[in-house]
């Protein structure tokens, strides 16, 4: 089973920021988890000094923690040990901050929310939460239903599979989460081939065949990630497809109903950023569903 023992919720108020809070809430019943609901007020203006930089008095930091405080309590947090805490500084390293200090087993936040302070825009915090979190991230669209009321895992679940070890970890992951709810999880692989390119007549009919060949073993190799242990819990699907890979896991994702997609993202170096861009945070910023995202 999955552990979760820590969820971290940065808040901005918002409503969408309230429909990732319930996410959390969800489950962190369901897995007799804490919750960590956090705001940063960050004053973004120039501060007297390069080694000062504004910072709240008592009293709105009081201010502040009564309102949150306020937000919180109007969701249904019965049950769950909920934390509301209001943190000051940059916002991404204010985030990262206290998921390394709890320490966090997953964040959960919305994705477009936005307040007169920061704003969770996927491209601002969103985005750079996913490329640098220490844990993984769940990412809740305005598009996505509303949470459970009654405290369940995720039902139907897409796991984006190109083979890479950041996806590989995801469908680990994505295999425990579907052991827990024993209902449906599906493997998909994209085929990233540009099938709009006109070739010379010859070569046509070999290239569909070498295509189709490709594919099949890419179907067996899928097959085989699969144990048959796995198998007796849980009813798996293999699908490929080809074109764009975000738009593909996200029609993948809406033709299969599910409720979560879950993708890996690579590392933290450069040259990684342009994966995450082209893919992941595409994802995330496509979806209808909530996207967890597994880092490797």
């Amino acid at each position: 089973m999955t552990e979760i023992r820590r969820i971290l919720c940065p808040i901005d108020r918002s409503d969408t920021s309230g429909h990732a809070l319930e996410y959390g809430l969800m489950l962190a019943r369901w897995y007799g988890a804490s919750v960590t609901a956090l705001e940063i007020v960050w004053i973004t203006v120039p501060p007297v000094s390069a080694s000062a930089q504004p910072a709240l008095s008592p009293a709105q930091v009081e201010a502040f923690s009564d309102e949150l405080k306020a937000f919180v309590s109007a969701r249904d947090a019965s049950g769950v040990d909920v934390t509301s805490q209001i943190g000051q500084g940059p916002v991404i390293a204010s985030i990262l901050q206290e998921a390394k200090a709890l320490p966090a087993d997953l964040i959960v936040l919305g994705t477009h929310g936005h307040t007169g302070v920061e704003r969770f825009l996927l491209g601002s915090v969103a985005e750079k939460t996913l490329r640098k979190a220490p844990c993984p991230v769940l990412t809740i669209p305005p598009a996505a239903s509303d949470a459970p009321s009654v405290p369940q895992p995720f039902q139907s679940i897409l796991c984006a599979v190109d083979f890479s070890p950041a996806s590989l970890e995801a469908l680990q992951y994505a295999l425990r989460l579907a052991e827990e709810s024993g209902k449906r999880i599906t493997l998909l692989h994209v085929f990233d081939w540009d099938v709009d390119r006109l070739m010379p007549e010859q070569f046509d009919a070999a290239t569909h065949e070498l295509r189709e060949q490709h594919r099949v073993e890419t179907v067996e190799r899928l097959e085989a990630l699969v144990s048959e242990e796995a198998r007796t819990w849980c009813d798996v699907r293999v699908l490929t497809a080809t074109g764009r890979p975000h738009e593909e896991v996200v029609l993948a994702a809406a033709g299969e109903r599910a409720d979560l997609i879950v993708i890996g993202a690579h590392g933290r170096r450069a040259s990684d950023l342009l994966h995450v861009g082209s893919t992941t945070n595409q994802v995330v910023r496509h979806a209808t569903c909530p996207v967890l995202t597994i880092r490797k």
